[in-house]
Protein backbone atom coordinates (compact mmCIF):
# COMPACT_ATOMS: atom_id res chain seq x y z
CA UNK A 1 0.00 0.00 0.00
CA UNK A 2 2.87 2.23 0.53
CA UNK A 3 3.82 2.86 -2.87
CA UNK A 4 -0.30 3.69 -3.33
CA UNK A 5 0.09 6.65 -0.98
CA UNK A 6 2.11 10.06 -1.39
CA UNK A 7 3.33 12.11 1.43
CA UNK A 8 1.40 14.56 0.24
CA UNK A 9 -2.38 14.99 0.81
CA UNK A 10 -4.77 16.18 -1.83
CA UNK A 11 -7.71 18.28 0.00
CA UNK A 12 -10.86 16.09 0.61
CA UNK A 13 -13.13 17.77 -1.98
CA UNK A 14 -15.45 17.24 -4.59
CA UNK A 15 -13.03 18.38 -7.10
CA UNK A 16 -10.63 15.50 -5.90
CA UNK A 17 -12.98 13.03 -5.89
CA UNK A 18 -14.05 14.01 -9.41
CA UNK A 19 -10.23 14.17 -10.54
CA UNK A 20 -10.00 10.37 -9.06
CA UNK A 21 -13.39 9.71 -11.37
CA UNK A 22 -11.13 11.06 -14.78
CA UNK A 23 -8.36 9.52 -13.94
CA UNK A 24 -6.86 7.21 -17.09
CA UNK A 25 -6.14 3.91 -15.08
CA UNK A 26 -7.51 2.32 -11.99
CA UNK A 27 -4.07 2.25 -10.53
CA UNK A 28 -4.06 6.47 -11.08
CA UNK A 29 -7.30 6.81 -9.16
CA UNK A 30 -6.50 4.21 -6.13
CA UNK A 31 -3.76 6.37 -5.90
CA UNK A 32 -5.01 9.98 -5.62
CA UNK A 33 -8.24 8.49 -3.81
CA UNK A 34 -5.64 7.21 -0.82
CA UNK A 35 -4.23 11.03 -0.80
CA UNK A 36 -7.53 11.93 -0.36
CA UNK A 37 -8.57 9.79 2.53
CA UNK A 38 -4.79 11.57 4.14
CA UNK A 39 -6.51 15.18 4.71
CA UNK A 40 -6.28 15.84 8.15
CA UNK A 41 -9.62 18.08 7.81
CA UNK A 42 -11.79 17.20 9.92
CA UNK A 43 -14.62 19.81 8.98
CA UNK A 44 -18.26 18.12 7.97
CA UNK A 45 -17.92 18.70 3.91
CA UNK A 46 -14.35 17.18 4.35
CA UNK A 47 -15.32 13.81 6.62
CA UNK A 48 -18.58 13.82 4.08
CA UNK A 49 -16.42 13.87 1.05
CA UNK A 50 -14.12 11.14 2.63
CA UNK A 51 -16.55 8.47 3.29
CA UNK A 52 -17.95 8.95 -0.78
CA UNK A 53 -13.65 8.33 -1.71
CA UNK A 54 -13.64 5.26 0.86
CA UNK A 55 -16.71 3.40 -0.99
CA UNK A 56 -14.93 4.75 -4.32
CA UNK A 57 -11.72 3.05 -3.00
CA UNK A 58 -13.29 -0.02 -1.73
CA UNK A 59 -14.80 -0.58 -5.38
CA UNK A 60 -11.88 0.49 -6.88
CA UNK A 61 -9.64 -2.17 -4.73
CA UNK A 62 -12.63 -5.20 -5.34
CA UNK A 63 -11.94 -4.81 -8.77
CA UNK A 64 -8.80 -5.19 -9.10
CA UNK A 65 -9.08 -8.09 -6.37
CA UNK A 66 -6.66 -6.33 -4.01
CA UNK A 67 -7.88 -8.17 -1.15
CA UNK A 68 -4.92 -7.32 1.08
CA UNK A 69 -4.89 -3.44 0.31
CA UNK A 70 -8.67 -3.92 1.68
CA UNK A 71 -7.62 -5.22 4.76
CA UNK A 72 -4.77 -2.52 5.63
CA UNK A 73 -7.22 0.15 4.64
CA UNK A 74 -9.75 -1.01 7.55
CA UNK A 75 -6.66 -0.81 9.73
CA UNK A 76 -5.27 2.55 8.32
CA UNK A 77 -9.13 4.22 8.57
CA UNK A 78 -9.24 3.21 12.83
CA UNK A 79 -7.87 7.32 13.59
CA UNK A 80 -11.10 8.15 11.05
CA UNK A 81 -13.65 5.97 13.02
CA UNK A 82 -13.09 8.48 15.83
CA UNK A 83 -14.37 11.00 13.62
CA UNK A 84 -17.65 9.78 12.89
CA UNK A 85 -20.69 8.07 13.88
CA UNK A 86 -20.39 4.76 15.40
CA UNK A 87 -23.48 3.73 12.66
CA UNK A 88 -21.48 5.29 10.16
CA UNK A 89 -18.23 3.32 11.27
CA UNK A 90 -20.62 -0.08 10.62
CA UNK A 91 -21.54 0.78 7.20
CA UNK A 92 -17.95 1.11 6.15
CA UNK A 93 -16.75 -1.80 8.48
CA UNK A 94 -19.43 -4.32 7.34
CA UNK A 95 -18.98 -2.82 3.68
CA UNK A 96 -14.81 -3.39 3.01
CA UNK A 97 -15.70 -6.83 4.85
CA UNK A 98 -18.44 -7.57 2.23
CA UNK A 99 -16.19 -6.36 -0.81
CA UNK A 100 -13.17 -8.64 0.18
CA UNK A 101 -15.99 -11.33 0.00
CA UNK A 102 -16.16 -10.57 -3.04
CA UNK A 103 -12.58 -11.96 -4.11
CA UNK A 104 -12.48 -15.43 -4.98
CA UNK A 105 -10.31 -17.37 -2.76
CA UNK A 106 -9.99 -15.18 0.25
CA UNK A 107 -11.85 -16.87 2.76
CA UNK A 108 -8.74 -17.62 5.32
CA UNK A 109 -8.50 -13.55 4.83
CA UNK A 110 -12.04 -13.15 5.91
CA UNK A 111 -11.36 -14.79 8.55
CA UNK A 112 -8.73 -13.25 10.13
CA UNK A 113 -10.07 -9.94 9.10
CA UNK A 114 -13.22 -10.44 10.92
CA UNK A 115 -11.03 -11.61 14.10
CA UNK A 116 -8.97 -8.42 14.00
CA UNK A 117 -12.07 -6.38 14.01
CA UNK A 118 -13.66 -7.84 16.58
CA UNK A 119 -10.53 -7.51 19.15
CA UNK A 120 -10.60 -3.96 17.68
CA UNK A 121 -14.34 -3.52 18.35
CA UNK A 122 -13.91 -5.19 21.85
CA UNK A 123 -11.60 -2.93 22.61
CA UNK A 124 -13.07 0.18 21.41
CA UNK A 125 -16.29 -1.45 22.96
CA UNK A 126 -18.53 -0.28 20.26
CA UNK A 127 -20.83 -3.50 20.93
CA UNK A 128 -23.58 -3.25 18.30
CA UNK A 129 -20.62 -3.58 15.44
CA UNK A 130 -18.65 -6.02 17.50
CA UNK A 131 -21.85 -8.19 17.50
CA UNK A 132 -22.71 -8.37 13.64
CA UNK A 133 -18.75 -8.99 12.75
CA UNK A 134 -19.00 -11.79 15.33
CA UNK A 135 -21.99 -13.07 13.53
CA UNK A 136 -20.19 -12.77 10.34
CA UNK A 137 -16.88 -14.46 11.93
CA UNK A 138 -19.37 -17.44 12.58
CA UNK A 139 -20.70 -17.85 9.41
CA UNK A 140 -17.65 -17.96 7.58
CA UNK A 141 -16.16 -20.38 10.12
CA UNK A 142 -19.04 -22.38 9.47
CA UNK A 143 -18.73 -21.97 5.26
CA UNK A 144 -15.11 -23.76 6.39
CA UNK A 145 -15.95 -26.50 8.51
CA UNK A 146 -14.90 -25.05 11.52
CA UNK A 147 -17.46 -26.35 13.88
CA UNK A 148 -16.28 -26.60 17.17
CA UNK A 149 -15.27 -22.61 16.94
CA UNK A 150 -18.29 -21.32 14.77
CA UNK A 151 -20.52 -23.20 18.16
CA UNK A 152 -18.51 -21.76 20.37
CA UNK A 153 -18.87 -18.18 18.83
CA UNK A 154 -22.72 -18.17 18.39
CA UNK A 155 -23.24 -20.08 21.59
CA UNK A 156 -21.86 -17.33 23.46
CA UNK A 157 -23.06 -14.59 20.96
CA UNK A 158 -27.14 -15.88 20.99
CA UNK A 159 -27.05 -15.38 24.93
CA UNK A 160 -25.77 -11.84 24.70
CA UNK A 161 -27.94 -10.73 21.68
CA UNK A 162 -31.27 -12.05 23.78
CA UNK A 163 -29.97 -10.10 26.71
CA UNK A 164 -30.70 -7.28 24.56
CA UNK A 165 -33.40 -8.63 22.88
CA UNK A 166 -32.29 -7.34 19.28
CA UNK A 167 -34.44 -9.14 17.36
CA UNK A 168 -32.98 -9.13 13.81
CA UNK A 169 -29.54 -10.03 14.76
CA UNK A 170 -30.79 -12.84 16.85
CA UNK A 171 -32.96 -13.76 13.62
CA UNK A 172 -29.58 -14.07 11.77
CA UNK A 173 -27.88 -16.23 14.79
CA UNK A 174 -30.87 -18.41 15.81
CA UNK A 175 -30.58 -19.18 11.68
CA UNK A 176 -27.05 -19.58 11.52
CA UNK A 177 -27.10 -22.11 14.46
CA UNK A 178 -29.52 -24.08 12.97
CA UNK A 179 -27.63 -24.32 9.30
CA UNK A 180 -24.48 -25.36 11.47
CA UNK A 181 -26.26 -28.24 13.96
CA UNK A 182 -27.98 -29.69 10.26
CA UNK A 183 -23.93 -29.18 9.04
CA UNK A 184 -23.46 -31.48 12.45
CA UNK A 185 -26.28 -34.25 11.06
CA UNK A 186 -27.81 -32.49 14.33
CA UNK A 187 -31.63 -32.33 13.51
CA UNK A 188 -33.47 -32.10 16.47
CA UNK A 189 -31.30 -28.59 17.61
CA UNK A 190 -31.21 -27.38 14.09
CA UNK A 191 -35.40 -27.23 14.18
CA UNK A 192 -35.14 -25.48 17.26
CA UNK A 193 -33.32 -23.34 16.19
CA UNK A 194 -35.03 -22.56 13.26
CA UNK A 195 -38.17 -22.04 15.92
CA UNK A 196 -36.31 -20.02 17.77
CA UNK A 197 -35.58 -17.72 14.42
CA UNK A 198 -39.25 -17.51 12.96
CA UNK A 199 -40.13 -16.48 16.89
CA UNK A 200 -38.55 -13.49 16.41
CA UNK A 201 -38.80 -12.87 13.05
CA UNK A 202 -42.91 -12.78 13.96
CA UNK A 203 -42.00 -9.94 16.58
CA UNK A 204 -40.50 -7.54 13.67
CA UNK A 205 -40.30 -6.98 10.13
CA UNK A 206 -38.08 -9.40 8.55
CA UNK A 207 -36.62 -7.68 5.01
CA UNK A 208 -37.53 -10.09 2.01
CA UNK A 209 -33.85 -11.56 1.72
CA UNK A 210 -34.11 -12.64 5.55
CA UNK A 211 -37.25 -14.31 5.62
CA UNK A 212 -36.27 -16.02 1.91
CA UNK A 213 -33.40 -17.86 3.95
CA UNK A 214 -35.97 -18.92 6.66
CA UNK A 215 -38.36 -20.34 4.44
CA UNK A 216 -35.23 -22.19 2.71
CA UNK A 217 -33.69 -23.46 5.26
CA UNK A 218 -37.35 -24.89 6.55
CA UNK A 219 -37.33 -26.41 3.08
CA UNK A 220 -34.45 -27.99 3.37
CA UNK A 221 -35.46 -29.76 7.25
CA UNK A 222 -38.32 -30.74 5.86
CA UNK A 223 -36.87 -32.49 2.71
CA UNK A 224 -34.32 -34.22 5.57
CA UNK A 225 -37.85 -35.70 6.96
CA UNK A 226 -38.63 -36.79 3.85
CA UNK A 227 -41.72 -34.50 4.00
CA UNK A 228 -41.00 -33.03 0.61
CA UNK A 229 -44.34 -31.45 -0.46
CA UNK A 230 -43.98 -29.19 2.76
CA UNK A 231 -40.54 -28.35 1.63
CA UNK A 232 -41.55 -27.98 -1.81
CA UNK A 233 -44.15 -25.05 -0.70
CA UNK A 234 -41.03 -23.41 1.41
CA UNK A 235 -39.08 -23.51 -1.42
CA UNK A 236 -41.24 -22.16 -3.65
CA UNK A 237 -41.77 -19.20 -0.98
CA UNK A 238 -37.96 -18.79 -0.47
CA UNK A 239 -37.76 -18.90 -4.62
CA UNK A 240 -40.43 -15.85 -5.19
CA UNK A 241 -38.41 -13.52 -2.91
CA UNK A 242 -34.89 -14.29 -4.04
CA UNK A 243 -36.34 -14.00 -7.84
CA UNK A 244 -37.59 -10.55 -7.25
CA UNK A 245 -34.51 -9.47 -5.34
CA UNK A 246 -32.66 -10.87 -7.82
CA UNK A 247 -30.25 -12.67 -5.85
CA UNK A 248 -28.10 -15.72 -6.79
CA UNK A 249 -29.80 -17.99 -4.29
CA UNK A 250 -32.97 -17.75 -6.52
CA UNK A 251 -31.11 -20.92 -8.11
CA UNK A 252 -30.86 -22.91 -5.70
CA UNK A 253 -34.14 -22.90 -4.63
CA UNK A 254 -35.30 -24.13 -7.89
CA UNK A 255 -33.30 -26.70 -8.27
CA UNK A 256 -34.50 -27.80 -4.57
CA UNK A 257 -38.06 -26.99 -6.06
CA UNK A 258 -37.06 -29.52 -8.90
CA UNK A 259 -35.50 -31.99 -6.55
CA UNK A 260 -38.47 -31.82 -4.67
CA UNK A 261 -40.84 -32.89 -7.48
CA UNK A 262 -38.77 -36.04 -8.17
CA UNK A 263 -38.35 -37.23 -4.85
CA UNK A 264 -42.25 -37.50 -4.73
CA UNK A 265 -42.52 -39.51 -7.95
CA UNK A 266 -43.46 -36.51 -9.95
CA UNK A 267 -40.81 -36.01 -12.44
CA UNK A 268 -42.90 -35.80 -15.15
CA UNK A 269 -43.61 -31.74 -13.80
CA UNK A 270 -40.08 -30.74 -13.87
CA UNK A 271 -40.56 -29.70 -17.47
CA UNK A 272 -43.56 -27.41 -17.13
CA UNK A 273 -41.64 -25.90 -13.93
CA UNK A 274 -38.58 -25.07 -15.81
CA UNK A 275 -40.56 -23.33 -18.83
CA UNK A 276 -42.35 -21.42 -16.20
CA UNK A 277 -41.74 -17.09 -17.21
CA UNK A 278 -39.97 -17.12 -13.34
CA UNK A 279 -38.12 -19.69 -14.26
CA UNK A 280 -36.98 -19.33 -18.14
CA UNK A 281 -33.87 -16.75 -16.87
CA UNK A 282 -32.09 -19.81 -14.63
CA UNK A 283 -32.08 -22.08 -17.41
CA UNK A 284 -28.23 -23.00 -17.02
CA UNK A 285 -26.27 -25.94 -16.02
CA UNK A 286 -27.79 -26.02 -12.36
CA UNK A 287 -31.26 -26.40 -14.15
CA UNK A 288 -29.98 -28.72 -16.67
CA UNK A 289 -28.49 -31.06 -13.40
CA UNK A 290 -32.08 -31.46 -12.10
CA UNK A 291 -33.60 -32.17 -15.99
CA UNK A 292 -31.06 -34.28 -16.63
CA UNK A 293 -32.01 -36.34 -13.60
CA UNK A 294 -36.07 -35.97 -13.88
CA UNK A 295 -35.38 -37.94 -17.14
CA UNK A 296 -33.64 -40.48 -16.10
CA UNK A 297 -36.00 -41.31 -13.29
CA UNK A 298 -38.83 -41.01 -15.80
CA UNK A 299 -37.40 -43.84 -17.82
CA UNK A 300 -35.77 -45.44 -14.51
CA UNK A 301 -32.83 -45.89 -16.77
CA UNK A 302 -29.75 -46.10 -13.76
CA UNK A 303 -27.26 -45.28 -16.94
CA UNK A 304 -28.85 -42.35 -17.64
CA UNK A 305 -28.68 -41.82 -13.78
CA UNK A 306 -25.20 -42.48 -13.27
CA UNK A 307 -24.32 -40.21 -17.30
CA UNK A 308 -26.37 -37.17 -15.54
CA UNK A 309 -24.27 -37.86 -11.93
CA UNK A 310 -21.24 -37.31 -14.19
CA UNK A 311 -22.01 -34.98 -16.38
CA UNK A 312 -23.01 -32.28 -13.86
CA UNK A 313 -20.73 -33.59 -11.14
CA UNK A 314 -20.44 -29.72 -9.56
CA UNK A 315 -24.37 -29.53 -10.28
CA UNK A 316 -25.57 -32.48 -8.16
CA UNK A 317 -22.43 -34.21 -6.21
CA UNK A 318 -20.76 -31.23 -4.93
CA UNK A 319 -23.90 -29.39 -3.75
CA UNK A 320 -24.77 -31.33 -0.16
CA UNK A 321 -27.83 -31.14 0.34
CA UNK A 322 -28.47 -32.38 -3.66
CA UNK A 323 -26.50 -35.53 -3.40
CA UNK A 324 -27.63 -37.05 -0.09
CA UNK A 325 -31.08 -37.05 -1.35
CA UNK A 326 -30.08 -37.87 -4.84
CA UNK A 327 -27.81 -40.92 -3.35
CA UNK A 328 -31.30 -41.96 -1.55
CA UNK A 329 -32.73 -42.06 -4.78
CA UNK A 330 -30.18 -43.70 -6.63
CA UNK A 331 -30.85 -46.24 -4.39
CA UNK A 332 -34.13 -46.81 -4.48
CA UNK A 333 -34.31 -46.62 -8.35
CA UNK A 334 -31.35 -49.70 -8.06
CA UNK A 335 -33.21 -51.58 -5.95
CA UNK A 336 -36.39 -51.52 -8.54
CA UNK A 337 -34.15 -52.26 -11.14
CA UNK A 338 -32.75 -55.73 -9.04
CA UNK A 339 -35.72 -57.33 -8.11
CA UNK A 340 -37.29 -56.39 -11.48
CA UNK A 341 -34.75 -58.25 -12.96
CA UNK A 342 -33.75 -61.26 -10.59
CA UNK A 343 -37.82 -61.70 -10.59
CA UNK A 344 -38.41 -64.34 -13.31
CA UNK A 345 -35.09 -66.68 -11.98
CA UNK A 346 -34.48 -68.96 -9.15
CA UNK A 347 -31.10 -68.86 -10.10
CA UNK A 348 -28.38 -66.60 -11.68
CA UNK A 349 -25.64 -65.83 -12.73
CA UNK A 350 -24.40 -61.99 -10.86
CA UNK A 351 -22.59 -61.34 -13.90
CA UNK A 352 -26.07 -62.22 -16.45
CA UNK A 353 -27.51 -59.43 -13.82
CA UNK A 354 -24.74 -57.00 -13.96
CA UNK A 355 -24.97 -56.94 -17.86
CA UNK A 356 -28.42 -56.45 -18.14
CA UNK A 357 -27.96 -53.64 -15.61
CA UNK A 358 -25.10 -52.41 -17.25
CA UNK A 359 -23.09 -51.92 -13.66
CA UNK A 360 -19.73 -53.12 -12.21
CA UNK A 361 -19.94 -57.12 -10.92
CA UNK A 362 -18.55 -55.98 -7.65
CA UNK A 363 -20.77 -53.36 -7.20
CA UNK A 364 -24.36 -55.62 -8.37
CA UNK A 365 -22.78 -58.11 -5.62
CA UNK A 366 -22.60 -55.60 -2.68
CA UNK A 367 -25.90 -53.98 -3.16
CA UNK A 368 -27.86 -57.44 -3.80
CA UNK A 369 -25.67 -58.69 -0.38
CA UNK A 370 -27.36 -55.78 1.30
CA UNK A 371 -30.67 -56.32 0.02
CA UNK A 372 -30.87 -59.94 1.37
CA UNK A 373 -29.15 -58.49 4.79
CA UNK A 374 -32.55 -55.94 4.76
CA UNK A 375 -34.88 -59.09 3.73
CA UNK A 376 -35.93 -56.72 0.24
CA UNK A 377 -35.96 -60.54 -1.11
CA UNK A 378 -35.23 -63.96 0.12
CA UNK A 379 -31.88 -65.91 -1.34
CA UNK A 380 -28.32 -66.44 -0.67
CA UNK A 381 -25.01 -65.12 -2.68
CA UNK A 382 -23.13 -68.41 -4.17
CA UNK A 383 -19.92 -66.41 -4.51
CA UNK A 384 -17.76 -69.88 -5.52
CA UNK A 385 -20.13 -70.38 -8.30
CA UNK A 386 -20.60 -66.72 -8.97
CA UNK A 387 -24.40 -67.04 -8.36
CA UNK A 388 -27.57 -65.37 -6.76
CA UNK A 389 -29.90 -68.19 -5.27
CA UNK A 390 -33.64 -67.37 -5.04
CA UNK A 391 -35.50 -68.90 -2.70
CA UNK A 392 -39.54 -69.35 -3.58
CA UNK A 393 -41.37 -66.84 -0.72
CA UNK A 394 -43.22 -68.74 1.63
CA UNK A 395 -46.77 -68.18 1.44
CA UNK A 396 -48.47 -68.44 4.68
CA UNK A 397 -51.92 -70.11 4.89
CA UNK A 398 -54.66 -67.52 5.72
CA UNK A 399 -56.32 -69.69 7.53
CA UNK A 400 -53.43 -70.32 10.26
CA UNK A 401 -54.42 -66.19 11.42
CA UNK A 402 -57.55 -66.74 11.84
CA UNK A 403 -57.30 -70.00 13.69
CA UNK A 404 -54.97 -67.99 15.67
CA UNK A 405 -57.38 -65.09 16.28
CA UNK A 406 -60.20 -67.61 17.12
CA UNK A 407 -58.19 -69.20 19.62
CA UNK A 408 -56.97 -65.97 21.37
CA UNK A 409 -60.80 -64.90 21.29
CA UNK A 410 -61.73 -68.34 22.94
CA UNK A 411 -59.32 -67.54 26.02
CA UNK A 412 -60.62 -63.74 26.47
CA UNK A 413 -64.07 -65.39 26.76
CA UNK A 414 -62.68 -68.39 29.19
CA UNK A 415 -61.04 -65.80 30.96
CA UNK A 416 -64.09 -63.82 31.50
CA UNK A 417 -66.06 -66.43 32.38
CA UNK A 418 -63.75 -67.70 35.11
CA UNK A 419 -63.67 -63.82 36.64
CA UNK A 420 -67.54 -64.18 36.66
CA UNK A 421 -67.49 -67.52 38.44
CA UNK A 422 -64.64 -66.26 40.47
CA UNK A 423 -67.16 -63.36 41.67
CA UNK A 424 -70.11 -65.64 42.22
CA UNK A 425 -68.19 -68.48 44.52
CA UNK A 426 -67.18 -65.26 46.30
CA UNK A 427 -70.49 -63.76 46.78
CA UNK A 428 -72.17 -67.01 47.71
CA UNK A 429 -69.28 -67.79 50.57
CA UNK A 430 -69.52 -63.88 51.97
CA UNK A 431 -73.62 -64.34 52.22
CA UNK A 432 -73.42 -68.25 53.63
CA UNK A 433 -70.89 -66.51 56.38
CA UNK A 434 -73.48 -63.66 57.18
CA UNK A 435 -76.57 -65.96 57.31
CA UNK A 436 -74.32 -68.57 59.59
CA UNK A 437 -73.73 -65.05 61.84
CA UNK A 438 -77.30 -64.32 62.23
CA UNK A 439 -78.66 -67.92 62.87
CA UNK A 440 -76.03 -68.06 65.85
CA UNK A 441 -77.47 -64.65 67.21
Amino acid sequence: MSSAMESSYLPATTESIEKAQEAKDASESISILYRLIQDPSSSADALRTKELAITNLTNYLTKENRAEDLRNLLTQLRPFFSLIPKAKTAKIVRGIIDAVAKIPGTSDLQISLCKEMVEWTRAEKRTFLRQRVEARLAALLLENQEYTEALTLLTGLIKEVRRLDDKLLLVDIDLLESKLHFSLRNLPKAKASLTAARTAANAIYVPPAQQGTIDLQSGILHAEEKDYKTAYSYFFEAFEAFNALDDPRAISSLKYMLLCKIMVNQADDVAGIISSKASLKYVGSDVDAMKAVADAYSKRSLKYFETALRDFKAQLEEDPIVHRHLSSLYDTLLEQNLCRLIEPYSRVEIEHVAQMIELPVDHVEKKLSQMILDKKFAGTLDQGAGCLIIFEEQKTEAIFPATLETISNVGKVVDSLYMRYASYTMLRGWMAFHWHRRSIC
